[in-house]
């Protein structure tokens, strides 16, 4: 049943310093027993922000614009200081 509430917690991006003080448990102990489950919960947050990161981008206004320029730099390490392929 803790294992579940790290989980759940994690993905909802609260701080591994507030599950400790929830818990009433050391971080280190956190981490040592509920690596997985803090692993899982961080992965589900960012295929969370990543979704609505996307939707956004998918727009026709400024605010796409710029959450497509985020991604490419962000997820794919682009940069339009970067020079241009030969071609």
């Amino acid at each position: 049943m803790l294992r579940r509430l790290v989980q759940i917690i994690a993905a909802d991006g609260i701080p591994q310093r507030e599950i400790c003080r929830a818990l009433e448990v050391d971080p280190k102990t956190l981490r040592k027993r509920y690596r997985r489950e803090l692993d899982i919960g961080a992965a589900k947050l960012e295929a969370a922000l990543i979704g609505h990161l996307l939707r956004i981008a998918g727009g026709r206004d400024a605010v796409a614009l710029k959450a497509i320029r985020f991604t490419l730099r962000s997820r794919f390490g682009w940069s339009e200081f970067a020079p241009r392929p030969a071609g």
